[in-house]
């Protein structure tokens, strides 16, 4: 397939933004992108919009008991959870998503647990959660601060501190280094054994365990940790345990990260900015303003901007993009924050995320501009299929 006549915000540095061009499709995939003749008066296309975290999925429309599978709220270190064992893609919020622009997401398990469960990051178009999937696990999540406090204080259980909450995950992620070592040193013997078994004993394998088990991924730095974090103390804590471990991480909300932005950038850090389209609910929320994205993305810290749906419908993802550049985030940043960053935070911009050949055909098409309230969009393509006509 061939679309021309566009305005195309590719978001690859190598091709730019196109005045008038064409991209052509096949199979799913991109297969070609260049100028063409025209006034490009077919519309504005870019990649599809990612939002790098949500709850989409497990957190259902209407929530009742029924659809919430966002907490296990019986044990506060829970790696071994999957969140694609709880992600229903045949709830509505996907067909709002998807008629939004937003093409891809990550789904993650909530807040209440210091470790929460493996995070998946899927497209937004299917029926079979197992069919849409581009990661999984694609990172870990832990959370820090006011959830996990309350969550168990009220249960009268560990951790009801900040100092309990950092005690769980460095204990957990210590027996998951010390399961790794086991299995190293086991792996090492048991070669030696079958090279040589007439001088080395047969080595008895480690006891399984299935939380340090979810957690190899994350010691070997196969997958970062997204750490649930909105205060600044808690922000530095994050950065603190992932240095111990020698980890790699996000910041997932980083709502007082425009306090310290500069610190950030000299950690080389990333994040995912938001929700901030809601009130303050919560003590830790009153450094909570749009102004933030752009303090981060000034400082050099690579910002995407999330919905954290649902507490967000993840249909208002281009408002939030809007709103930040109404408070002064350059736009090119904002269109980056929705686009090739989240991919490049999630490790997925092989995928998705610009609109380069070899790339997934995932694309959405205004009429207008995106940050106009009043621009619709005209069609939506996941895999190159379209969903909105």
């Amino acid at each position: 397939m061939k679309i021309e006549n566009v305005k195309i915000y590719t978001m690859d540095p190598a091709l730019g933004v196109i005045p008038c061009g064409f991209i052509e499709f096949d199979a799913g995939k991109i297969t070609a992108v260049g100028a063409c003749e025209g006034d490009g008066s077919g519309g504005i296309l870019f990649p599809g919009f990612i939002d790098g975290h949500t709850h989409l999925g497990l957190s259902e429309d209407s929530l009742t008991f029924e659809g919430d599978d966002l907490n296990e709220g019986t044990d506060p270190i829970t790696p071994q959870l999957r969140a694609i064992d709880a992600i229903n893609p045949l709830d509505r919020t996907f067909t709002e998503a998807r008629e939004a622009g937003i093409t891809c997401v990550a789904a993650a398990p909530g807040s209440a647990n210091p470790i929460g469960g493996q995070i998946a990051v899927l497209k937004t178009a299917g029926k079979r959660v197992d069919d849409m999937i581009i990661a999984a696990p694609a990172a870990m999540k832990f959370a820090l601060g006011e959830n996990p406090k309350g969550v168990y204080h009220e249960k009268n259980q560990t951790p009801e501190t900040r100092m309990a909450t950092a005690a769980l995950m460095r204990e957990q992620l210590f027996k998951a280094k010390k399961y790794a070592e086991a299995l190293d040193k086991y792996e090492k013997q048991r070669q030696e054994y079958l090279d040589n078994p007439d001088e080395n004993d047969e080595p008895s394998e480690p006891e399984f365990d299935f939380k340090s088990e979810a957690l190899l991924p994350v010691i070997r730095r196969e997958i970062p940790v997204h750490f649930h974090a909105h205060r600044a103390d808690d922000i530095f804590t994050a950065i603190r345990i992932a240095k111990e471990f020698h980890l790699r991480y996000t910041i997932v909300h980083c709502t007082d990260g425009h306090l310290i932005a500069d610190e950030l950038a000299k950690e080389n850090a990333s994040a995912f900015a938001g929700p901030n389209l809601c009130d303050r609910s919560k003590p830790e929320l009153k450094n909570q303003t749009f102004r933030n994205p752009r303090a981060l993305a000034e400082a050099g810290v690579m910002v995407g901007i999330t919905t954290d749906h649902p507490v967000i419908p993840l249909q208002y993802l281009p408002l939030c993009m809007s709103l930040a550049v109404k408070n002064g985030m350059k736009e090119m940043d904002a269109l980056s924050a929705v686009t090739i960053s989240p991919a490049r935070i999630l490790g997925i911009d092989h995928r998705v995320g610009s609109l380069t050949p070899g790339k997934d055909a995932d694309m959405v098409l205004f009429n207008g501009s995106p940050f106009d309230i009043m621009s619709e969009i005209r069609q939506v393509w996941i895999n190159g299929q379209p969903i909105k006509s």
